[in-house]
């Protein structure tokens, strides 16, 4: 299957059918979840990073996600270089 060009709003509806969790460097989920309630089951993963290499991204989100406090459903974890922030919704 080819997403190129997809909507967020088309992305949320993928993640909810194939029970997943989003992870995205586009800031706009936030406003997504908040202001127009489109809420991804699986939660969503902003990652606010100066440094874009899928290397440093990947061990950034395995840290997280092998961390026991981690909760991804029916949350957005916002990560960037100095912290790690999670709000449910």
């Amino acid at each position: 299957m080819d997403f190129k060009g997809i909507t967020d709003k088309e992305v949320i509806h993928i993640a909810n059918k194939e029970h997943r969790t989003i992870l995205t460097f586009d800031a706009d989920y936030g406003e997504l979840i908040f202001k127009h309630n489109l809420k991804p089951e699986g939660g969503v993963i902003f990652l606010r990073l100066v440094e874009f290499s899928p290397s440093f991204s990947g061990k950034i989100v395995h840290q997280l996600v092998s961390s026991p406090e981690f909760q991804s459903v029916r949350t957005l974890t916002v990560v960037d270089e100095d912290a790690v922030r999670q709000r449910k919704y």
